[in-house]
């Protein structure tokens, strides 16, 4: 395929879409928590109640996510911009220092987010340079928060359009 645009310019693009941030969390197999900044997520089904999210081939947690076959999707709220970018950073424990709790699958769930997705790994699939994880939700949370946003390479939080707020 032969296209007018590189690399960096498609991501610039990509930048202009606003999406949610999360941290998508799994263990190892003796216990330890493993988890990343994702803004790959997204909905595919309401029954059965499936998500999905995509992992860059080379990063270093996706051997753990493949053979896990569990993770768990924190969608994260606005005060939590720290703790998305610590998961975002190449620190060797991120979970040091960070409190969590297992979910009733016992995956790590961060307490504040303004939903969590507990799931089971459905389906994986090659996407370019990336691998599209698609888990069943088994257990799941919500709130009335404000949700993080990222955009255009910053972090932001939604503010009511000028429409709907008249009357």
């Amino acid at each position: 395929m032969n296209t007018t645009f590189d690399a960096s310019h498609f991501r610039h693009a990509l930048g202009r879409f606003a999406t949610g941030v999360t941290i998508v969390t799994t263990t190892m197999p003796d216990g330890t928590p493993v988890g990343l900044t994702a803004n790959s997520f997204n909905s595919v089904s309401l029954s059965p109640p499936l998500v999905l999210w995509s992992i860059n081939k080379r990063s270093r947690s996706l051997e753990v996510f493949e053979t896990s076959g569990r993770f768990a999707i924190n969608v994260l709220c606005a005060d939590q911009m720290p703790l998305a970018a610590r998961f975002a950073s190449p620190v060797a424990d991120r979970f040091e220092g960070v409190e969590w709790r297992s979910g009733r699958g016992g995956m790590p769930l961060f307490d504040g987010c303004v939903a969590w997705f507990e799931c089971t790994l459905a389906f994986k699939y090659e996407g370019g340079d990336h691998f599209i994880f698609v888990g069943e939700v088994m257990d799941l949370h919500h709130c009335d928060r404000v949700p993080l946003l990222y955009a255009g390479g910053a972090y932001g939080v939604p503010t009511p359009h000028p429409d709907l707020t008249m009357g």
